[in-house]
């Protein structure tokens, strides 16, 4: 049976008194520590022990080497975190060593230490402390502390705890831009006040393995990821809080819960390789069933429909529909006789204009009132131009570069830039046949798509795009790649230029495209315009460039051209015209140390401003040189004057005006328009 004590704090006197309530209770109030030799509460003296122990004598070593066997061997308090935050502390039996003994927590970790005290108790044990921490994801160490009588003892024992760091509470992930197959951009949201943690766990499936990790580098909330796998659905990704400390060689760990939405993301796969497309003629006599591992698609162009639509119509009486035996003849008419004779078909007759069996068939005849001004000389139906013979494309491609986790590909077949055709074909095709009725520019690209798992559908970005031609006679015609080298602008005169460039042999017979627009056109407000004709992009097939302005300033670039198709565009060359200057510089002397200086400028000329200056002896410095006396902004006005004061009497002055371009470099112009005067 436990002695009996009294209530730290909350008891009663030996004289049946109650003590004041100045020792703290439980719970989470900041305390202060207790002075040296005092309690945390008035206390009655201890009454004289009987006997023959006293104080420092044998009874007291013996009670204190008891109590030193007592702690060695005794379990430690308890002490807790709860998912408040709070930390409750226990005393134990075990803990207990002396009847007159007062036993105080301090709880550190924060700025400042916190003193407890346990209510005193009889046979049963006081109720435990709580202390309310106020930072999450922080270590703190409780100690016990037992004081006898007017003295402090050392402290009994120590337990570290971990406080749990607040969660996540919302997360974004983004495309890490310069990798989107491997790298994504993690942003995530948690309250900051505080809340400690050293490093982040992450927790996801890919595909269908469990994944996690400890990453620490997130700055401000935000981290770049970038070891996943393209193409892959990485799903139910979740973000936690890790708090970490290490106390007397032991680590303790502590997780935040999840309270985000988890997210998914599936990452961009990689493109396919080496795609090349062949342009080949169909010969209709030997066409035969292609076998492979290929896709194969027909486009019927409209030229096909209005064809059939036109000769659907020729005749407002059409006879009786032919036999399938009829419909593969073509009619020959002739003059001297009343019946069609069948004669094999042409070779530009395309035998998909025939129906088969059950689909609408058109009539392959002329009218009943067909007249003889559209017979020829030699009594035969005068053939119309032969139309365009359609040609097979094949595409092939290599699949994307391994680890690639895809579905299939997305193959688009672009026309004219008003027309286009989406196919998707499977994981296993690498290649694709299609017949391109229509002739005209096309542009082709593929891309690998992924699709498996839970995530959004992703594609790869276009590893390449080829274009070519399709001439109406079945020419094909290429993508051109190259681009003109070592682009030069040779400035003839005030108003024509010369452009040159070399090219490889292979496109030696191509032709060129030389685009010019002004760069000083745009600086100028639209009202103060002294130039027009190349404020927008001028594209011209000449290498001489003409209409150009004095003083302005302009930008180059050449384009090979092959048929519709045209190449990348070449380094832009910058080059500049010389102002012409002004014209009729004019003096009119006002006085003794004032004149107006006038003049006129050519029409046809674009510059910034004005510079009128000066050349005079100045007695103050005993020097003789070019001083800028007035700048004037240009105007479309072709007169400007300026009126120039305090001159010296009797002295000799020059003055010049010269124009200044809108150029960088700036160009002036010229110093030869100069007048001199003397006072």
């Amino acid at each position: 049976m436990l002695p009996q004590f009294a209530v730290a704090g909350h008891g009663l006197e030996p004289g049946g008194e109650r003590r004041g309530e100045e020792a703290g209770g439980q719970g989470a109030e900041e305390q202060q520590p207790p002075p040296p030799g005092r309690l945390c509460g008035p206390r009655s003296p201890s009454p004289p022990m009987t006997g023959s122990r006293q104080r420092g004598g044998p009874g007291a070593r013996s009670c204190l080497l008891w109590l030193f066997v007592l702690l060695k061997n005794a379990e430690p308090f308890q002490v807790t975190v709860r998912e408040d935050n709070c930390i409750i502390v226990s005393l134990e039996a075990s803990d207990v060593v002396s009847s007159s003994s007062v036993y105080v927590v301090k709880i550190a970790g924060e700025s400042k230490n916190y003193f407890f005290q346990f209510e005193e108790f009889n046979s049963t044990l006081p109720a435990p402390v709580v202390f309310n921490a106020k930072y999450h994801g922080l270590y703190y160490i409780v100690t016990l502390l037992v004081v006898n009588s007017n003295m402090v003892s050392k402290p009994a024992r120590s337990i570290t705890v971990l406080t749990k760091p607040l969660p996540v509470s919302s997360v974004s992930i983004y495309d890490y831009k310069p990798s989107p197959e491997t790298g994504v951009l993690f942003e995530i949201q948690y309250p900051e006040k505080y809340n400690v943690f050293t490093r982040v766990n992450i927790s996801y499936w890919e595909g269908k393995e469990f994944r996690t990790m400890l990453y620490k580098d997130f700055f401000k909330g935000k981290t770049v990821f970038n070891h996943w796998l393209p193409g892959i659905c990485y799903s139910n990704i979740t973000f936690q809080l890790v708090s970490e400390a290490t106390f007397n060689k032991s680590t303790l760990v502590e997780y935040s819960g999840v309270q985000h939405e988890p997210k998914q993301h599936r990452t961009v796969p990689y493109p396919p390789r080496n795609i090349s497309v062949q342009i080949v003629p169909i010969n209709r006599n030997n066409w035969e069933e292609h076998s492979g591992n290929f896709a194969e698609e027909s486009f019927m162009g409209p030229q096909e429909i209005i064809r059939k639509e036109k000769l659907s119509h020729f005749s407002d009486n059409p006879p009786e529909i032919p036999s399938a035996n009829m419909s593969s003849a073509w009619p020959d008419y002739r003059s001297n006789s009343t019946q069609y004779e069948t004669t094999s078909q042409p070779y530009w007759w395309s035998n998909e204009a025939e129906s088969s069996e059950g689909e609408e068939e058109f009539i392959n005849a002329v009218s009943n009132d067909y007249k003889p001004n559209d017979v020829n000389t030699s009594g035969e139906l005068t053939p119309e131009p032969p139309s365009f013979v359609p040609v097979q494309m094949v595409l092939t491609w290599l699949p994307p570069k391994p680890p690639t986790a895809f579905d299939g590909f997305h193959i688009s077949i672009e026309r004219e830039e008003n027309s286009t055709e989406f196919l998707t074909v499977s994981e296993d095709t690498h290649k694709f046949v299609a017949e391109l009725k229509e002739p005209g520019k096309y542009k082709l690209s593929v891309t690998t798509f992924s699709s498996a798992g839970s995530c959004e559908v992703r594609g790869s970005q276009s590893a390449k795009t080829l274009s070519f031609y399709i001439s109406p006679t079945g020419e094909w015609i290429e993508e051109l790649t190259e681009k003109p080298q070592h682009v030069t602008v040779t400035v003839l005169s005030s108003t024509t230029a010369l452009t040159s460039w070399t090219a490889s042999q292979e496109s030696g017979n191509n032709s060129t495209i030389v685009s010019v627009v002004s760069l000083t056109c745009q600086k100028q407000k639209e009202s103060q315009r002294l130039e027009k004709h190349y404020c927008t992009e001028v594209n011209s097939s000449s290498s001489l460039i003409e209409n150009l302005v004095p003083g302005a300033q302009y930008q180059v670039v050449v384009y090979l051209r092959k048929g519709p198709l045209v190449g990348p565009p070449s380094d832009p060359v910058t080059f500049s015209i010389v102002p012409t200057g002004i014209k009729d510089l004019t003096l009119y002397p006002l006085g003794p140390t004032a004149v107006v200086l006038s003049w006129n400028r050519p029409f046809l000329g674009v510059f910034r401003k004005y510079v009128v200056e000066m050349f005079y002896f100045n007695p103050s410095t005993m020097t003789s040189e070019w001083t800028t006396y007035y700048e004037i902004a240009a105007t479309v006005s072709l007169t400007a004057s300026v009126r120039i004061a305090n001159l010296l009497p009797a002295w000799y002055y020059n003055f010049r005006v010269t124009m200044v371009t809108w150029g960088d470099p700036e160009l002036s112009c010229c110093d030869s328009s100069t007048i001199s005067f003397i006072t």
